[in-house]
């Protein structure tokens, strides 16, 4: 009798949906952590997306506040980083979920930051390469690293609880049976009371 509870390798798009979510909470976390150590160190909250924005508007972008040129910046990074998180997830899909594919995951953002911060952003963003601060940057692909690690938390249909099964699995053949007859995941009212056997 063969094992019918083998592991099935997620299809490509669920991992890259999953890797792409996961990037994106990744992004905003990395986001809010910049905003708050520039705004600590009283450089402004917004700094980091303003100088994403020096892509499409050059020095005119460099500000600490909110301003109409922040939002491509703030777009660039989510757009960026969420595929990102999409690579890597389409990259490492099927793999066990465990402290490995969180290390993975932040090997993957330091590797990036070391790549883009200093090779291509010297050319393509010098502004971005010139201005960028170093140590908050690293802690932010750290932690983004670590929400890309986490991709399988958002495949689609996953249980609420780790560990839990699906109500309709997990219910004998008849109750199942009765569980799909009805929308509310009950029994069907009009089909009456279940006769004894």
């Amino acid at each position: 009798m063969e094992d019918t509870t083998e592991r099935r390798v997620p299809a490509a798009l669920s991992a890259m949906l999953a890797g792409l979510q996961a990037g994106m909470v990744g992004a905003l976390w990395m986001l809010a952590w910049l905003g708050l150590s520039a705004a600590w160190q009283h450089r402004g909250f917004w700094n980091s997306e303003n100088l994403f924005a020096t892509a499409f508007y050059g020095g005119d972008a460099v500000r600490g506040d909110f301003g109409s040129k922040t939002l491509p910046g703030l777009a660039l990074y989510l757009l960026l980083y969420s595929l990102l998180g999409g690579i890597f997830a389409l990259a490492l899909r099927g793999r066990p979920r465990s402290g490995r594919l969180m290390l993975a995951g932040i090997l993957f953002a330091l590797g990036w930051f070391y790549i883009s911060f200093h090779l291509l952003w010297k050319s393509a963003m010098p502004l971005v390469y010139l201005l960028y601060p170093d140590r908050p940057t690293v802690v932010g692909h750290l932690i983004f690293g670590a929400c890309i690690g986490r991709f399988p938390a958002h495949y689609p249909g996953r249980p609420i609880k780790p560990g839990a099964a699906d109500p309709v699995e997990s219910a004998p053949p008849g109750d199942a049976e009765e569980a799909e007859s009805s929308p509310s995941g009950g029994p069907d009212p009009l089909s009456g009371p279940p006769v004894a056997p």
